[in-house]
């Protein structure tokens, strides 16, 4: 059988770079940038590497198996597919392409709600077993509404987001004119030129747009008034008297996503959350916030009996998933480094992304003699923060 990995392209800052070559730099680097002066992106991989791992090679050791069960759902890795929003601007069909691959190859893949693709697609393409993330509206008829598509299509998750309470000041956006609304400069129109893979295959698939929200836009809207529109239909504010009529709604499993603190999972416990995941919305949102590793130790020893903990933000390889799970995580979740794989080679993107990790990720599970991945916390080296 043919590897699905591409052995020009071994690690994901090949993947990275590859893409960058690829995408139009206003693209590009609204994937690729955090907030402000980018301190908390790099913090978050910088820090979750400081995490060492300790092999046991005179145990009595047999196959290692990579399978991982979280949410009562089992998964052939223990990493899945984060939500990402316009993921057709930064390559043309990606939601498509990854939503494939997850379910080719057995991992989550969460659709986010501004992205560029619909529920009804995500749940075509997966069988049913997408994860849907939902960006809570003001009004309750479309939140209504939202959910019980969802749930119409099959989803076995909803991924509630709370860390998005205001836009994240994002420089290179701003410069871009990629925060709402979108505009598009002789600069910009520059670029695309200089990208003709992207270009034509922007003709192909058409101008990205907010699938998911059509049902609600009002027809005929211009950039500015979409803009307009979005500030009004969606507030990332939430409190228990908002979450407590989409607990009650949603019949599946309920996640939230964005928890940072100690004091936010007890309050998740209390509202009756299957899970959080433990992120900072990859570095976007506050440059000033702790890494999302440093947030897993806080958490995970303390509520992991009580909450199922997953975690984001800042993973880039095999050997980071190890260290996540080792550090308390039951489940892990990738963004960039998917959009990275789906940019640079397109619709062999996903599936050599997702071989790539899984291949790095057993290698450290060999490495380490651990059989099962519930073990790799007792491989981990306590004498760090």
């Amino acid at each position: 059988m043919k590897s699905e990995i591409n052995s020009q392209y071994p690690s994901v800052d090949a993947l990275r770079e590859k893409a960058r070559k690829r995408v139009p730099g206003f693209a590009f680097e609204y994937l690729d940038g955090g907030c402000n002066e980018d301190v908390n992106i790099t913090r978050n991989t910088s820090e979750l590497r400081e995490v060492q791992l300790q092999p046991r090679y005179l145990q009595n050791y047999g196959t290692s198996s990579t399978k991982t069960k979280v949410l009562g759902m089992e998964f052939d890795a223990p990493f899945g597919i984060s939500p990402v929003g316009l993921q057709g601007l930064m390559w043309p069909n990606s939601p498509e392409i990854l939503a494939k691959s997850a379910h080719k190859h057995n991992i989550p893949f969460i659709l986010s709600t501004v992205t560029t693709m619909n529920i009804e697609r995500a749940s075509e393409l997966t069988e049913g077993k997408a994860w849907f993330q939902l960006y809570n509206p003001v009004e309750d008829a479309v939140r209504n509404d939202i959910i019980d598509r969802a749930q119409a299509a099959g989803c076995p998750v909803l991924v509630l987001l709370c860390d998005v309470p205001t836009f994240g000041y994002r420089p290179r956006d701003i410069r871009n004119g990629l925060a709402l609304p979108p505009k598009m400069s002789v600069r910009n129109i520059l670029q695309i030129l200089g990208k003709p893979t992207w270009a034509i295959n922007t003709l192909k698939y058409g101008q990205p747009t907010f699938e998911n929200l059509k049902p609600y836009t009002p027809e005929g809207l211009n950039l500015k008034q979409l803009g307009q529109f979005m500030d009004r239909t969606f507030s990332g504010k939430l409190n228990a008297e908002k979450i407590k009529p989409i607990r009650d709604r949603w019949k599946g499993k309920l996640v939230l996503k964005g928890v940072a603190s100690e004091q936010d999972t007890e309050d998740a416990i209390k509202m009756g959350f299957d899970g959080i995941i433990v992120s900072n919305h990859g570095g976007r949102q506050l440059d000033a916030a702790q890494s999302t590793i440093s947030s897993l130790k806080d958490i995970a020893p303390k509520y992991g009996d009580q909450i199922e903990v997953m975690i984001d933000s800042g993973l880039r390889s095999g050997p980071d998933i190890a260290r996540a799970m080792a550090s308390g995580a039951k489940f892990t979740f990738m963004g960039r480094s998917f959009m990275y794989g789906a940019a640079a080679l397109g619709n062999k993107g996903g599936d050599h992304t997702v071989a790539m990790l899984k291949r790095q990720f057993q290698q450290v599970m060999d490495q380490l003699c651990c059989e099962r991945v519930e073990d790799l916390p007792k491989h981990l080296i306590n004498d760090q923060k």
